[in-house]
């Protein structure tokens, strides 16, 4: 088989968006959370369903609250006693990988999904996808957002309304835009 641009995309090389396999792969996820956002809060084990077949990894104990949006959920892990709250986007041409016991406030962004600076290159229309990695025990308040290729380490917090464009390391309080390590734990 030829190099598809899901293997482009995968990568984290330019690749075309627009793409059929791409394309249905975003309509099935699509389908999947509108059913996981939809479904009846009584029902814990039809949503846990849901997300199984959503995401690449659910680990016993995690949990997402809807509403929740991603582009293909595949590329999605959570490791164990993950808490997703409402409203949360997690794009995810690129892997996100979210470590156990990570707490993700109200309307967490999590953006792997990213474009050529440059202003023709980017309205050519190829993309491009970053990876993003997030430690264990790590709290992330409501509405930050973390940016492509970003990795956030163990027993940090992120301050709410916070926007990650760099790395973050272990052991810390950070916060702000841009978010910058505000002391040492």
């Amino acid at each position: 088989m030829s190099d598809t641009e899901r293997a482009k995309m995968l990568r984290g090389e330019l690749y075309q968006a627009s793409d059929p396999v791409l394309v249905g792969a975003r309509q099935r996820a699509r389908l999947l959370w509108m059913r996981f956002n939809s479904s009846s809060p009584e029902n814990a084990s039809e949503r846990l369903t849901i997300l199984m077949d959503l995401l690449g990894k659910v680990a016993p104990g995690a949990w997402i609250e809807p509403p929740f949006y991603c582009d293909y959920g595949t590329q999605i892990e959570l490791d164990e006693d993950v808490f997703v709250n409402f409203g949360c986007v997690l794009l995810d041409p690129a892997p996100i990988r979210i470590g156990a016991q990570t707490q993700l406030g109200p309307y967490v962004q999590l953006y792997t999904a990213d474009h050529p600076r440059e202003a023709a290159a980017r309205v050519a229309g190829p993309e491009l996808a970053r990876p993003i990695t997030i430690g264990k025990r790590v709290w992330i308040g409501g509405g930050a957002i973390v940016l492509p290729g970003v990795t956030i380490g163990d027993d940090t917090t992120i301050g709410a309304g916070s926007v990650v464009a760099r790395d973050i390391p272990p052991g810390v309080v950070a916060a702000g835009n841009p978010c910058t390590v505000i002391r040492t734990l």
